[in-house]
């Protein structure tokens, strides 16, 4: 398997243990990091030339993820 840049555990090194926890016992939480997950993986492909996209909305998938990383860093904090 490729290495995807982005992922939540490079984003968060020292938040780790705290997302796991979190996604096992705040749906909302998970639900954000599954969403992320899945743009993530849609951008590295795009990046890779395996799914080909527009400039347009490479720009988009890339707002949509940096908003969830937000989110997800914002209830992390909110959680310490």
């Amino acid at each position: 398997m490729s290495h995807v840049p982005h992922e939540l555990a490079e984003e968060f090194p020292n938040h780790v243990d705290r997302m796991h926890v979190l996604k096992q016992s705040d749906p909302h939480f998970a639900r954000l990091a599954e969403q992320y997950h899945d743009i993530n993986r849609r951008i590295h492909r795009i990046e890779t030339d395996i799914e080909p996209a527009s400039d347009a909305y490479q720009t988009d998938l890339r707002k949509k993820r940096l908003f969830l990383k937000d989110l997800l860093v914002t209830r992390l904090s909110s959680e310490l």
